[in-house]
């Protein structure tokens, strides 16, 4: 366990954030690696897994609910010095776990059919994604297991051994994705699926690896099988935490989906196109993604402790850290877009489409780091609901006059895109402006009952707060 409540929070974010970017970009790296080699096999296998790809989205939201609550209600467990109700926490996070990874096999095969015939641009688009679905749905499933015990680490202020687990996983992955894809060393590829294939078989040995670190040497969270017996009264902590930043991963779920039907008119060549794109967009955001989420177990440890100066302070340090870099990101990709798609194919029609939408899209990354920051900070003091708010309030603002504006003959994919940029700097606002506010009235410890503690009152330990 790493003590937040005490130290340089800019240190500590700097630190956090350098383990966990790597561990972000490693994952990333998953997808552009199927994508590396799916690409070889032309527009609409590009076109098919990028669609497919966007179910992952529902599945992150899935994760989110249960990653967020459980570490938000470990790092305060943890800033409160309660080692007792931080196991509690993780082991009814496991327990849900085993049942949301159930519900995520059983619909998910259930649905890939009618979800890709919904998405994909045409008869071959769908039948390739619904290939990769097929091999892809166990690792689906299989990321609750790596979310619980990864939350379980964040909240304590460990990201160490998952970003080290993760670099084995990309790496198992890069060996897998070239010999079933497209059949290196055995000269029988297996396409698409072969791309789901190689990346379940990589987040299997991922939980294997994880399942090793907790048993042999995690001593602060641990594994008790007792405690996996369903306590629905955690379980309903956890969801009220959590269910809002899932819904915000829906809602951005749902925001690429019409993205993907509103360029559907256009063909393979464009969905490929934009999928390269978007994956891109992914990639690119990770430094900001590593800040915002260091920044929920430091700001939980310390809404834990009562020391509302220090997650202020973090909240400054994120806000900080996250817009600068990604301003500097937008600027490189403003300069390069065109480079960065050719990474991937060398087809005019598809780098051109995927260049222009990161041209565009490049615009957003500043607010996204304010967003970005907002709702960590959100999820680390315990209430999550004002950042599916603004996520609905995006969603809504984006998703009425995008409908609209498809279905006219005079239809553009560059109006699309325009208005994913206007909308996400409103949400930033939104998101920040609701936040001071909150912050105003759960930080105002003063009016709370004295607690009983050895530990002395933030003030005594901080003369800056």
């Amino acid at each position: 366990m790493k003590d937040l409540t005490t130290g340089s929070i800019p240190r500590h974010l700097a630190t956090m954030s350098l383990q966990m970017g790597t561990g972000l970009l490693l994952q990333t790296l998953y997808f552009f690696v199927d994508l590396y080699f799916v690409s070889k096999l032309g527009d609409a296998a590009i076109a098919g897994v990028g669609a497919a790809g966007n179910l992952t989205f529902v599945v992150i939201a899935l994760t989110q609910i249960l990653g967020v609550g459980t570490v938000s209600l470990v790092s305060q467990a943890v800033g409160r010095k309660d080692r007792e109700a931080a196991n509690h926490v993780f082991n009814q996070s496991v327990s849900m776990a085993v049942v949301s990874a159930v519900v995520t096999i059983v619909a998910g095969y259930a649905s890939a059919a009618a979800y890709m015939r919904t998405f994909g641009a045409d008869e071959a688009t769908a039948q390739q994604g619904m290939a990769f679905l097929h091999g892809y749905l166990p690792g689906m499933a299989l990321q609750f297991a790596i979310i619980v015990m990864s939350s379980g680490l964040r909240g304590t202020g460990i990201v160490k051994p998952t970003m080290m687990v993760q670099a084995f996983t990309v790496l198992a992955n890069a060996f897998f994705a070239p010999i079933l894809t497209v059949g290196w060393l055995t000269g029988h590829g297996l396409g698409a699926l072969g791309a789901g294939l190689a990346t379940s078989f990589s987040v299997a040995l991922g939980v294997v690896l994880l399942t090793i670190y907790f048993v042999r040497l995690e001593h602060y969270v641990a594994f008790d099988v007792k405690g996996w017996k369903p306590d629905f009264a955690t379980w309903r902590r956890m969801l009220f935490v959590g269910i809002p930043s899932g819904g915000e991963f829906l809602m951005l779920s749902l925001f690429i989906a019409l993205m993907y039907w509103a360029i559907r008119p256009f063909g393979s060549e464009a969905q490929a196109g934009y999928a390269i794109g978007a994956r891109i967009n992914q990639m690119v955001f990770v430094p900001a993604l590593a800040i915002a989420f260091s920044l929920a177990p430091i700001a939980g440890q310390n809404f834990g402790a009562r020391r509302a100066q220090r997650v202020r302070e973090a909240l400054r340090a994120g806000l900080v850290y996250s817009v600068a870099v990604l301003s500097l990101i937008m600027l490189l990709t403003l300069w390069k877009a065109e480079a960065m798609a050719r990474v991937f194919t060398t087809e005019p029609g598809v780098v051109a489409v995927a260049a222009n939408y990161l041209r565009y899209i490049a615009w957003i990354f500043p607010s996204a780091g304010i967003v970005m920051s907002c709702s960590n900070l959100f999820q680390g003091i315990g209430n999550t609901w004002p950042s599916l708010a603004s996520s609905v309030l995006r969603l809504l603002t984006f998703g009425v006059p995008g409908y609209w504006m498809a279905r006219q003959p005079w239809f553009r994919m560059e109006h699309i895109f325009l208005l994913g940029v206007a909308t996400s700097w409103l949400q930033a606002g939104v998101s920040y402006t609701w936040l001071r506010a909150v912050m105003r009235t759960r930080l105002d410890f003063s009016r709370e009952a004295p607690r009983a503690s050895r530990e002395p009152p933030e003030e005594s330990r901080s003369p800056a707060a």
